[in-house]
């Protein structure tokens, strides 16, 4: 019998890794289909007809939870903080792989746990050790190498792609003390976010579209929906120490499809402060699952 439990953990964690895996994938198709449309299109007009396609995947799963859990929520300040920086991650995104390459854009993206270690610290009292601070501090210089030290790191698609990754970090953290809201409640009212922003920011930059380019943007929506399930259902069948590293796939992904798609290679710069912050990261989460699934007398002290 426990054999037989322990067999079905592991399948359990496989289909989770997966699953993971994949939905990481279709995230890298959502991000290339969105560099190909902002090239044609406003980042609002984008956003809008997205969020529409995010209604799509949304609405059987609101509808069965209930539209009334919608309005149920655990600390509205929190849940209106989360759809600000969920819905300026969207659109700082779009408009930084506007004009750089997609793994340019992604290496910024991939500092968001180094950055949600710091946040953590200080916003859910999460004591880190000085290990991990200094883990923090390396993937940091990681990102102030890709950034490129020099008048471009001021440019504005590096500050889009920058603050863009730190509104993502505070989404994670968010999403954190949001833990009794349905991925149902949190997702729908980050999509209304988008489209309401995506409304503004269209106003005298909406054109017209042909019935394929409004395909790919309906696509764009339920891409990214499909992806959100996966990656939930996901972080369900296997823990999330085991599954949080795979998503640096997602940088793999980025080089691979911004060079079939739009003949983008990264250069030396990128290529090294990816690694850095790649290496920092997955200190930190090797790090933290060993201070929490270890006793503590067993590990080297972190300042706990």
């Amino acid at each position: 019998m426990g054999i037989r439990r322990i067999a079905a953990n592991g399948n359990l964690a496989l289909a989770g890794m997966l699953l993971m895996l994949l939905g990481d994938f279709l995230f890298s198709m959502n991000d290339a289909m969105g560099k190909w449309l902002v090239a044609s299109f406003s980042v609002g007009q984008v956003l809008v007809i997205r969020s529409f396609g995010s209604f799509l995947i949304l609405t059987p799963m609101i509808m069965r939870q209930g539209s009334g859990a919608l309005f149920r929520v655990e600390r509205p300040s929190l849940q209106l903080m989360r759809v600000v920086m969920t819905t300026a991650d969207v659109a700082l995104f779009y408009a930084a792989v506007a004009y750089l390459p997609l793994a340019d854009v992604m290496t910024f993206y991939m500092a968001g746990p180094i950055y949600v270690a710091a946040i953590s610290h200080f916003f859910l009292g999460e004591r880190i050790g000085w290990r991990r601070w200094l883990a923090v501090f390396v993937g940091f210089v990681g990102v102030l190498i890709a950034l490129r030290p020099s008048a471009a790191m001021f440019s504005w698609p590096s500050l889009f792609g920058l603050v863009g990754s730190l509104a993502f970090a505070l989404t994670l953290v968010l999403g954190r003390r949001l833990r009794q809201t349905s991925d149902a409640t949190l997702v729908a009212w980050q999509t209304v976010g988008a489209l309401v922003v995506g409304f503004v920011l269209s106003i005298g930059n909406w054109r017209s579209a042909s019935a394929l380019d409004l395909g790919a943007m309906l696509a764009l929506g339920v891409v990214a929906g499909s992806a959100h399930m996966l990656i939930t259902r996901s972080l369900k069948l296997a823990p999330a120490s085991l599954l949080a590293p795979l998503q640096y796939s997602l940088l793999i992904w980025a080089i691979v499809l911004g060079f079939i798609f739009f003949g983008d290679i990264p250069d030396a710069q990128i290529i090294i402060g990816s690694v850095i912050i790649v290496l920092a990261g997955l200190f930190i989460f090797h790090r933290k699952n060993l201070i929490e699934t270890i006793p503590k007398d067993a590990v080297a002290r972190d300042g706990h």
